[in-house]
């Protein structure tokens, strides 16, 4: 086990600072420390900021048997978190007017056009009806295009198909070029009409395509020239070249009811260690706490970053403010609730905004308008508005049982009552 507490060096931690509380930090520092303790976490590294002050810590080893220490420079796979910063690129192209909310989507992704629709959602997948109307950028970018993973019916044949047809799973192999995905997605047939149903995860894999179409170029090499370099996220990418690759743990998706640690990705020869074909928006970021922390320090800054402008303060508004109707978000909340027994409290947010999720009640300890998600890989990332609040947490145990779900969630309770000014 090693510990890593850093802070920044131009504040101190104080009892009145705007910042954090000495005696809140060192019962952050405990919380996780137990964790650690209890075997099932081999390691972490979270970071918290506010009022100019960071603390860091960085706990545990690499791999469950031991081995090298996690570093404040480690590198974690994003699964999910990669949501939030894919969504980026797309606001970028929203604030040069190259695409609008409301553009049907045929023009750049033809596969998509002229869409067929179950006439009911968990029926055969020949029975179809016309779509209503075209998919838009909006309905991408709200997870409203009529086809996803819905958690209330994970068994209907067209989740099967789905699956079938966009999984890039380490099971199921790499994925094929966007153009090839985007082919096998075009054949089938939403599973609601447009913009009637949120559904998670598929729209933003979309909306990556959509960004790549758009400009002519890979997904990555966008997002990268627009905002990962101007942030200086410089650990940030689809895929760990080989220079870094010893800052990669294994990754692990431990037994739902045994706990056994099961490899899930190993870092030298696994499949972040070469370029991806498919770069995933919805989930294949590779990234550091810092590099996040950058990142939602802009959004808390309308947009800013060490006084340069990334994205207008309007699309940072749109990202960061729950996007959906009353209607989508009960859609939301009891798609979630169906999935509470196996990840309690994950998803019950209430709203949703583009890439994120938006909490629209309080329901623990973290204020209404705190934005931000959690990632399967055993990742989360929230910042609000009303503390000037970032606080991440990256740890290599996949969400397959409670230990890294518990984590999080004490991560979170004792970080909000850190907090005393």
């Amino acid at each position: 086990m090693s510990a890593n507490l850093s802070t920044n060096p131009a504040t101190n931690l104080s009892t009145n600072s705007k910042g954090f509380s000495r005696a809140g930090i060192a019962r952050l520092h405990d919380v996780l420390e137990r964790h650690i303790e209890s075997k099932r976490i081999p390691g972490l590294v979270a970071l918290v900021s506010r009022g100019g002050e960071t603390h860091v810590e960085a706990l545990g080893t690499m791999r469950h048997e031991g081995g090298a220490p996690m570093r404040r420079d480690t590198i974690f796979r994003m699964a999910s978190v990669s949501k939030p910063v894919s969504m980026a690129a797309t606001m970028v192209l929203l604030d040069e007017c190259r695409m609008r909310l409301d553009d049907p989507v045929d023009e750049w992704l033809p596969e998509l056009a002229d869409r067929k629709v179950l006439k009911r959602p968990d029926g055969p997948l020949d029975e179809t009806v016309p779509a209503d109307r075209p998919i838009t950028v909006r309905d991408l970018m709200t997870c409203t295009m009529g086809l996803g993973m819905d958690f209330e019916l994970m068994q209907s044949p067209i989740r099967t198909a789905t699956f079938e047809a966009t999984d890039y799973s380490i099971a199921s192999g790499p994925a094929p070029h966007q153009d090839e995905w985007m082919r096998r997605l075009g054949e089938l047939p939403l599973q609601y009409q447009p913009g009637a149903r949120w559904q998670y995860d598929l729209a933003s894999e979309v909306t990556g395509v959509l960004v790549s179409r758009i400009v002519g170029r890979p997904f990555e090499d966008f997002l990268r020239e627009r905002v990962l370099d101007p942030l200086g996220m410089k650990d940030t990418g689809f895929h760990v070249p080989a220079a870094k690759i010893d800052r990669l743990p294994v990754q692990y998706g431990p037994d739902p009811v045994t706990g056994e640690f099961h490899v899930w990705d190993e870092a030298e020869g696994g499949r972040l260690s070469r370029p991806q074909e498919f770069q995933g928006a919805g989930g294949g970021l590779v990234s550091t706490v810092d590099d996040y922390d950058a990142y939602f320090r802009m959004l808390l800054g309308g947009g800013v970053h060490n006084g340069e402008r990334v994205l207008s303060r309007a699309a940072v508004e749109l990202m960061t403010t729950n996007r959906l109707s009353p209607e989508l978000l009960a859609g939301r909340s009891a798609m979630y609730r169906s999935v509470a027994h196996l990840v309690p409290g994950m998803g019950q947010h209430g709203g949703w905004g583009y890439g994120m999720a938006v909490r629209t009640f309080r329901s623990d300890y973290a204020p209404v308008g705190q934005f931000g998600w959690d990632g399967g890989t055993g990742t989360t990332v929230y910042a609000d508005r009303e503390n000037q609040l970032t606080g991440v947490l990256f740890t290599q145990v996949g969400l397959s049982n409670q230990y890294s779900p518990r984590l999080i969630h004490d991560f979170w309770a004792t970080l909000y009552q850190s907090i005393d000014d």
